[in-house]
């Protein structure tokens, strides 16, 4: 299924796409795409739905995130093999874990702010898992049983919050609209493999990355399983994986993101973002 939130920002409904495109409404049948609405028993529910008989959304509605409610937003840096080498840093022994704001999780074409006394505005973007199921201690072998889907993530960053104002990745990572997700999310019947997806992001018109996610140094069951260690991930929290090459930050010279740019951004299977930057 491609689950969707449409509608107003804070006031948005349930959906899912069928398969020819048409929005539908699941109003009737869930509260909200968040917490306990991820979990193996409601997917089961809403995929048993007839589509044909859910009510059509007629136009074009704005998209919210594709998980509502409050979730834990976390991170993972450094995850690929090329962007490291990008970077010029060694690849970790260990994945890199930090945690963005659940107020950056925004939709997948809002606005992106630049923030006040922004100089290195950067884009990124990322394959995104989303919980299904409370996690602790869990093992690699048993860890995608807790996923309950996959969305395209733009990790948007200020690189000089992130890295130069005292540290803590959270710093650059957190701004209002600094977390697009969806625009939807695709259930994990659909995607039995996430390690293989094509992923691209282009800046006004521009292709500036070009990746695949079977470059990840630590694997969605790696990630689940590791963070499942130093935190209990519960329905609707949200990993996004890292990134490919491509970033701002690694061009010689450096490039970075001003108000009126253009971000558009995708994965296969997926689908695609795109969003303006505007002043805070």
């Amino acid at each position: 299924m491609k689950l969707v939130r449409y509608g107003a920002a804070g006031s948005e409904k349930p959906g899912l796409i069928d398969k020819s495109g048409q929005l539908r409404d699941l109003s009737a049948h869930v509260s909200d795409l968040a917490g306990d609405a991820f979990s193996p028993a409601s997917l089961a529910k809403l995929a048993a739905l007839d589509p044909t008989k859910l009510t059509a959304v007629s136009g074009s509605p704005r998209l919210g995130s594709p998980v509502g409610g409050l979730p834990k937003f976390i991170a993972i840096g450094l995850n690929y093999a090329d962007h490291a080498a990008e970077a010029g840093m060694a690849l970790p022994a260990e994945p890199i874990v930090f945690m963005k704001g659940v107020n950056s999780l925004c939709g997948p074409h809002d606005d992106v702010e630049k923030p006040r006394g922004s100089t290195k505005l950067d884009w990124e973007v990322e394959l995104a898992v989303i919980i299904g199921t409370r996690a602790k201690y869990v093992s690699e072998a048993d860890a995608t049983k807790h996923v309950a889907g996959y969305a395209v993530c733009n990790d948007v960053s200020e690189r000089n919050f992130q890295i130069e104002r005292g540290g803590q990745w959270t710093k650059g990572k957190s701004h209002d609209t600094f977390g697009p997700l969806g625009p939807w999310l695709v259930t994990a019947d659909e995607m039995p493999d996430p390690h293989n997806l094509a992923m691209w992001l282009d800046v006004n018109g521009t292709r500036c990355q070009t990746g695949s996610t079977a470059t990840m140094i630590f694997n969605v069951p790696k990630l689940v399983s590791y963070v499942s260690e130093m935190m209990t991930l519960m329905p609707g929290d949200i990993i996004t994986t890292g990134t490919p090459p491509g970033v701002g930050l690694g061009m010689k010279p450096p490039k970075f993101l001003n108000v009126g740019d253009v971000m558009a951004l995708g994965i296969d299977g997926l689908g695609e973002q795109r969003q303006k930057v505007v002043a805070a």
